[in-house]
């Protein structure tokens, strides 16, 4: 059998490491006379030649015998030890991975929101029908913003496997985000600035009023598109447009996202109705996102009437921009402090940070004064960059909470992120509304110096009262979270052991299609 060289060539076996070859029964009139397998030991031998169409496997990875035409190995072929065995890389993976399909959504609605948002700042030449042209625009503008959103959050599942890694990515991500927010709008404001006149309060009130300021505002006429104020209003978009369009490049060029470790090529895609239902039925998903929508709801509200009650309420109308200055620095701040608290105590026991604005929202409503103001602002930003940060950076666990107990689905990520986003957007409009429908049941009336004191009560309730209990009630809802640092951990091991269990799996399939029996 050595001296005679078999049609087909050599059959090498691809990783190979062990000397031992297992071969299936000779075939009858094949082995020698005494009984020998036809595919000797390497030992004292540098080379096996095996059967025609028959094949080696060393290790549990299968060969093939190579086909007469390949004269030469292929690149990259690796050389072992011990019997002077190439691994011939063959063939390549079945399919190439969609590693950038989501970054390809988010690269092509970017050019759509930008042109939105530039129409929403743009007074168009007639003047009966604004109101549909600034909603159109303004929808179009929130859905390409939620268009963008979904895939651009889900995208932290797909960076990396490791848990700390991940919260390490969105710590990052919300920092950014906080900072985004405070170059915009001081981008901006520095550039409107120009557009806008003194808002004036005399203490001269007219006879037949029972106020006893008024306010005699002069804004000049936005009907004409190119007026002073239509022309800086839309350099401004241009300007945040422009911030769009390099965000993008940057996340696009910068960012390499990986496909799913734990999904086996086999698996289908989980139908989104379905895996919607799935989403709602599972435990620890519902507990977080109801206790999260309470907490947005109650920060949303913070946020939207703490300009008004700093204005009307405190009489701090010369302060709010800097007190809003300072809530977004704080947060900025703050954001990597409670990443460091999380990973240390633990993410539950960091949601505690969110009811630290409470107790300095009631001592400003109760006592307003202007250090008291700053020292709520401060806080106010701690509590937000807690409520942003802790969400998120608990999703995934859900996610992977989730692939244990579905381990042969795959795609359910963009559904937990696009349903959350969802409650997320709800949260903030049911603040909105909220706020909308209060002040305007007590009279509000917009552009006024001085409110009413019914105007003045109900703030007080929306910056003090309402927060306080959508929060605690949201804490409360928190307890039930069933995820905890150990069953992390727990959780951690057993993906690892799935996700070597799902490579195997893969190699074999790919062994059993590439060998020729």
């Amino acid at each position: 059998m050595e001296g005679r060289r078999v049609r087909g060539g050599p059959c090498r076996p691809q990783g190979a490491r062990r000397t031992r070859l297992c071969s299936p029964r000779p075939r009858r009139g094949e082995g020698s006379s005494r009984g020998e397998s036809p595919l000797p030991s390497l030992e004292g031998s540098d080379r096996a030649f095996a059967p025609p169409g028959r094949c080696v496997r060393v290790r549990e990875a299968a060969t093939r015998c190579p086909s007469p035409s390949l004269r030469r190995p292929a690149p990259g072929t690796q050389v072992l030890d011990g019997g002077g065995l190439s691994a011939l890389p063959w063939r390549g993976p079945r399919r190439t991975p969609r590693s950038a399909r989501r970054r390809r959504r988010m690269l092509a609605c970017t050019p759509f929101t930008v042109v939105s948002y530039f129409f929403m700042w743009y007074p168009p030449p007639f003047v009966s029908g604004r109101v549909a042209w600034y909603l159109t625009f303004y929808c179009l503008f929130q859905a390409l913003t939620t268009l963008f959103q979904v895939p651009y959050s889900a995208l932290t599942m797909f960076l990396s496997t490791d848990q700390k890694e991940r919260d390490s990515a969105t710590a990052y991500r919300m920092t950014m985000e906080v900072l985004g927010t405070l170059i915009g709008a001081a981008l901006q404001g520095q550039i409107v600035a120009s557009a806008h006149f003194s808002h004036h309060c005399t203490v001269n009130p007219p006879v037949n009023t029972t106020d006893t300021w008024h306010d005699t505002p002069s804004f000049p006429d936005p009907s004409d598109p190119l007026s002073h104020q239509a022309k800086v209003y839309m350099i401004a978009a241009g300007v945040i447009g422009g911030v769009y369009l390099l965000g993008i490049v940057i996340l696009f060029l910068g960012v390499k996202e990986k496909d799913d470790p734990y999904a086996l090529n086999s698996d289908r895609a989980i139908p989104f109705c379905k895996g919607l239902g799935l989403t709602m039925k599972h435990g620890p998903y519902v507990k977080l996102t109801a206790s999260f929508l309470l907490i947005s709801t109650a920060v949303q509200l913070e946020q939207s009437n703490f300009v008004l009650f700093c204005t009307h309420a405190a009489d701090l109308r010369n302060h709010f921009q800097y007190l809003v200055v300072t809530i977004l620095v704080s947060a900025a701040v703050s954001i990597p402090f409670w990443q460091k608290f999380l990973q240390r105590f633990g993410k539950k026991c960091a949601a505690c940070g969110i009811s630290w604005m409470i107790p300095f929202a009631v001592m400003l409503v109760t006592i307003p004064n202007l250090i008291l103001a700053y020292l709520v602002a401060f806080v106010s930003g701690l509590s937000i960059a807690a409520s942003l940060l802790l969400p998120w950076s608990m999703l995934p666990d859900v996610v992977d909470n989730f692939r244990l107990q579905n381990p042969h689905g795959k795609g359910h990520e963009t559904i937990f992120y696009s349903s959350y986003v969802f409650f997320t957007k709800m949260s903030a409009g049911i603040g909105l509304g909220i706020s909308a429908a209060g002040l305007d049941f007590t009279g509000y009336k917009p552009g006024m110096c001085r409110q009413s004191n019914d105007v003045i009560l109900t703030l007080k309730i929306l910056i003090g009262v309402v927060p306080a209990i959508l929060i605690l009630v949201g804490l409360f809802i928190l307890l039930f979270y069933p995820i905890t640092e150990e069953s992390r951990k727990e959780t951690k091991l057993a993906l690892e052991v799935l996700r070597r269990s799902h490579q195997s799996t893969e190699n074999l399939d790919d062994h059993k299609e590439d060998t020729s029996v």
